[in-house]
């Protein structure tokens, strides 16, 4: 069962294509790193853990676009992920998915549902 929404950050933390926010969370009784980030108008989120071999994606805290801001990689294994479904595009670990995180925005805010 979800538990109470938990404060993540202000929206405007979020820019479109910009620098995500690190948080964690819960998963199978264990703290998670986690991430979310502005794409396409949306805050997305997702699990801070390769499908390749379970290594955070950041290249620095937050950095997790590349250069064209059209997908999340892998800073160690440069594996490509679209950052609408977290489906990998490109790399070792093709056709697998980052594990999403429910989030919501509202009132200026993003907050963990789960």
């Amino acid at each position: 069962m979800a538990g109470a929404p938990r404060l993540i950050c202000a929206s405007e933390a979020l820019v479109e294509g910009g620098r995500g926010v690190r948080f964690g969370v819960q998963r199978d009784g264990i703290e998670q790193p986690a991430f979310v980030l502005r794409y396409d108008g949306t805050v997305r989120a997702f699990l801070n853990r390769c499908q390749h071999v379970p290594v955070e994606l950041d290249w620095e805290a937050g950095d997790f676009f590349d250069h064209s801001g059209l997908h999340i990689v892998c800073s160690t294994h440069g594996a490509a992920y679209l950052p609408d479904s977290g489906y990998c595009v490109a790399g070792p670990c093709k056709g697998r998915r980052l594990s999403p995180v429910a989030v919501e925005e509202s009132a200026g805010s993003v907050w963990l549902m789960e």
